[in-house]
C-alpha cells in the first residue's frame, strides 16, 4: 500500500479505502482526492456551524432585502432557507464561491493545491503537533461531512 503514512491515516481503520480508489499507486490521483477532501470538509465544517449558529446564537438584526421586506429573522433555518434567500442574495453567495475557486493556484504541486491558502490557522512550533492538528482537521471535515447530510435527511 503506497498511502499508509499519509496525513488522515488514524486508528481505528488506519488507512481506509474500501472502493479501493488508491489501488492504482497514483500518487498524483491520490493528492487530487486528498485537495477535495480537505476542501469538502472545510466547506462541510463551515455548512454545519451555519446550520447550527442561528438557533443556538440567533439570528442577525436588520433586512436580508429591503425591497422584499425581508428580515434575517423571517428566513428560517436549514433547507427551508432555500426558498425564502432572494435570487440576488443567491448570486452573491455564488460569486464569492467563485471568486474562492479562481482568486489562488490550486493547480497541481502548488500550495493552494495541498489546501494551503497562506490564512495559517493551523501552526505548531514542531512537526509532530502540525500534524496533529493537520490530522484532526481531516477527521473533523470526515465528521463535518457527515453530520451535514445528517442534518439535510432530519430537514
Amino acid at each position: 500500500r503506497a498511502f499508509e503514512n499519509e496525513l488522515g491515516v488514524q486508528a481505528p481503520l488506519g488507512f481506509f479505502d474500501p472502493i479501493g480508489y488508491s489501488k492504482d499507486g497514483s500518487a498524483e490521483n491520490f493528492n487530487r482526492r486528498r485537495q477535495s477532501e480537505i476542501k469538502h470538509g472545510r466547506i462541510a465544517m463551515m455548512a454545519a456551524m451555519g446550520y447550527i449558529t442561528p438557533e443556538v446564537a440567533g439570528k442577525l438584526p436588520g433586512y436580508c432585502s429591503f425591497s422584499m421586506n425581508l428580515k434575517f429573522a423571517d428566513i428560517p433555518n436549514g433547507l427551508a432557507a432555500i426558498s425564502k434567500v432572494p435570487a440576488a442574495g443567491w448570486a452573491q453567495i455564488l460569486a464569492y464561491m467563485a471568486w474562492c475557486e479562481i482568486s489562488q493556484d490550486q493547480s497541481a504541486g502548488s500550495p493552494g493545491a495541498k489546501g494551503d491558502f497562506g490564512f495559517k490557522v493551523l501552526t505548531a512550533k514542531d512537526q509532530a503537533g502540525l500534524t496533529k492538528k493537520l490530522n484532526s482537521e481531516l477527521a473533523n471535515g470526515r465528521l463535518a461531512m457527515m453530520a451535514i447530510i445528517g442534518m439535510f435527511f432530519q430537514d
